[in-house]
């Protein structure tokens, strides 16, 4: 049985399973929601019309800072910027869902790719790159 609740989110293997049980639209495409909470530079806390709760979501693609190490900076920017304004989340069908349950998804406001906007201000680094000065584990054919 899946925790709904917990994980309201299904991964595209979980669709087949539970999608006709689950008690909440499933978010398959591009919508516009409001941000109700920040938690750091990559994750909000997202409203949307078509469900009764609020519900978390990962940017794609980008890494913030933990917020001991920098990181409050890059949120409080974020917060300044969309805190209580609507957002639209871009969906990768092939990427809807992370390994902690939340949605995954390209964040724009009024145009702009947030992810783009914060890399480019120095604020957050790609996904890949988020361990700098670690040599990455190379493993032969």
């Amino acid at each position: 049985m899946h925790d709904f609740a917990r994980f309201p989110e299904l991964s595209n293997s979980q669709m087949q399973l539970y999608y006709f049980e689950s008690p909440h639209k499933q978010i398959m495409d591009d919508i516009r929601v409001k941000v109700v909470k920040v938690h750091d530079a990559d994750t909000i806390t997202a409203r949307w019309s078509e469900r009764d709760f609020d519900f978390p979501v990962r940017f794609l693609n980008i890494d913030a800072p933990e917020l001991n190490a920098g990181g409050s900076v890059a949120r409080d920017w974020l917060t300044n910027l969309i805190l209580n304004e609507e957002v639209d989340l871009i969906i990768d069908p092939k990427q809807r869902v992370g390994k902690y349950g939340r949605l995954l998804a390209a964040v724009n406001f009024n145009g702009m790719d947030l992810g783009e906007w914060m890399q480019y201000l120095g604020l957050v680094t790609t996904f890949g790159n988020r361990r700098p000065g670690e040599i990455p584990e190379i493993k032969w054919p």
